[in-house]
Formats: C-alpha cells, structure tokens, sequence
C-alpha cells in the first residue's frame, strides 16, 4: 500500500497554496484563476484529482508531453499568426499600441 490518502485539510492547504503562486491575468483583472482555485480548495468534497490537475497545469507538464509541432504553429495559410498574436500580447502588457494607420491598412 503506497500510503493513506491525504486528508481534506491536507489537500485544502496545498490547493491554497498552489493558487497563491499562480500568476495573475493583467488583461482580466476581475477573473483570476487564482480566486477560482482559493474557493475550489473550500469545497467539501475536493479531491486528490482535482489538486494534481492544479499541479500538473502549473508546472506546464502538459505542454512538455504534448509538445505543439512546428506545423501547427506555423500553418501554411498564416504561417506567422501566432508569433503576431504573441507579439501583441506582450506589447500589449507594455503598454504599446499599434499606430491606427498599421490597423487601417492591416500591416505588422
């Protein structure tokens, strides 16, 4: 036998713990999964499950075991769409904006 299960308080506290590390959405101020996470470790019937899925999305091991191909981020119709999408999010959280000529004409 691998060992008792861990108790509700047990797990409470370390989905607790897990949400106060989560980074904050800075686009979305009002709906943070870190607030999600704190009233989920309340719930009276959390299980282990559910605080491994937590860890698991936290650590990224989804993204090590499932990597993303280079033909699915590069598709042939629009091959640099996500590499723009990402540039933007990250200007965006500096604060720079495109000049609204770049927008009217559609140019990067």
């Amino acid at each position: 036998m691998a060992g008792a299960a861990p108790s509700a308080k047990q797990l409470a506290q370390k989905l607790g713990t897990l949400s106060n590390t989560w980074v904050r959405d800075p686009f979305r101020p009002n709906i943070q999964l870190s607030e999600f996470l704190q009233s989920l470790s309340r719930h009276p019937r959390l299980t282990p499950q559910a605080v491994q899925a937590a860890a698991t999305l936290h650590k990224g091991e989804i993204k090590r075991t499932y990597p993303l191909s280079d033909k699915m981020l590069h598709p042939p119709s629009t091959p640099k769409y996500y590499d723009r999408l990402l540039e933007g999010y990250q200007k965006s959280q500096q604060g720079i904006a495109r000049p609204w000529w770049k927008v009217f004409f559609g140019i990067w």
